[in-house]
């Protein structure tokens, strides 16, 4: 009788389906050689550490430290002692320069920055139409806003603008016996603000890349259809720059609000003639580090970080009247 036997059911699994086949269940990984995703965090933190410790010792740990003695009355040399809201108070009751300064300020930002965003435009306006020579003029604009904010081209400016200078030569020249602009209260101002429309490289090279990504399509239609140059400029230049236009606003308001080094070189560090360039931030220089008012200076930088707060969010309500998106649908 032939001896038959018979193989166990647990013997004919089908492949890949035995115990072998749960052994990455609780590791987390999506596939072979992928690592545990606490492993990638972790070495994502590991590239992030110098960003993060940077970012705190750098500017959070200091602002913690300037919102404190913003508190207090400090004068970099005693212990701070705590008075509230004394300096708050103080700054808009008792202190006649600081309106003056943020005056200074106002009146600069409305000047300067409006005049230098239309000679940016203008200019890239100009290199687009070029076809020689194009990247020359573009780096030879832009090389300003590399040096400008310098204290010596600040100095060499107010040299320029000093009694006796090129621009008081010219002037007297043309008949316009004005003298040095830095030593007239009511010219004074207007220096510092053409220095800042001197530095237009930035946001015209800015302005060059948002006038290459409009579709020269649109332009060519509206010539058939008989729109003019200043037709085109209006209906279509303007409302496809508008989301460059904006950036381009948002960002030198900013910078103009903290304009320092301009206006520090013009004025000798004193704000003169008769207050004329006393900026918001050189008076709180010479707040903080001429009169030893640490804690008064660092409410006015409290704020001043407000008001610029303040102003980019009114300029991002009011952009969405103004800036049109290419990829909006319309309703």
């Amino acid at each position: 009788m032939a001896n038959t036997s018979t193989a166990p059911a647990t013997s004919a699994a089908p492949a890949g389906t035995g115990p072998k086949a749960d052994t990455t269940a609780g590791t987390g990984t999506k596939g072979p050689g992928r690592p545990p995703r606490r492993e990638r965090q972790g070495a994502a933190w590991v590239f992030l550490s110098p960003w993060v410790l940077g970012a705190s010792v750098l500017t959070l740990l200091p602002m913690a430290v300037s919102l404190y003695l913003s508190f207090t009355d400090y004068n970099l040399f005693d212990p701070p002692s705590w008075i509230g809201l004394r300096n708050y108070v103080q700054m808009f009751t008792e202190d006649p320069r600081l309106l003056r300064s943020i005056g200074n300020t106002l009146l600069y930002v409305l000047v300067a920055v409006p005049l230098q965003l239309a000679l940016a435009l203008a200019v890239a306006l100009a290199l687009k139409s070029m076809r020689r020579g194009r990247n020359f003029y573009r780096s030879a604009f832009y090389a300003p806003s590399l040096l400008g904010a310098s204290m010596s081209i600040a100095l060499v400016w107010r040299a320029i603008f000093n009694d006796g200078g090129t621009v008081d030569n010219l002037m007297s020249g043309l008949g316009f016996h004005i003298g040095g602009w830095v030593n007239q209260p009511g010219w004074a101002l207007v220096s510092v603000a053409l220095l800042t429309v001197w530095q237009f490289g930035a946001p015209m090279v800015i302005f060059l890349a948002g006038l290459q990504q409009i579709p020269q399509d649109l332009y060519e239609a509206a010539a058939v259809d008989g729109a003019g140059r200043w037709r085109q400029f209006a209906s279509i230049t303007l409302p496809m720059l508008s989301p460059v236009l904006f950036f381009n606003l948002v960002l030198q308001t900013i910078q103009a609000f903290q304009v320092f080094t301009p206006a520090f070189a013009v004025s000798g560090g004193r704000g003169g003639p008769a207050d004329s360039t006393l900026f918001y931030t050189l008076y709180l220089y010479e707040r903080g580090f001429t009169a030893s008012h640490m804690g008064y200076a660092s409410a006015m930088a409290w704020m001043l970080l407000l008001a610029i707060g303040i102003v980019t969010a009114v300029l991002f309500r009011t952009s969405r009247s103004w800036v049109f998106y290419a990829n909006e649908e319309a309703g």
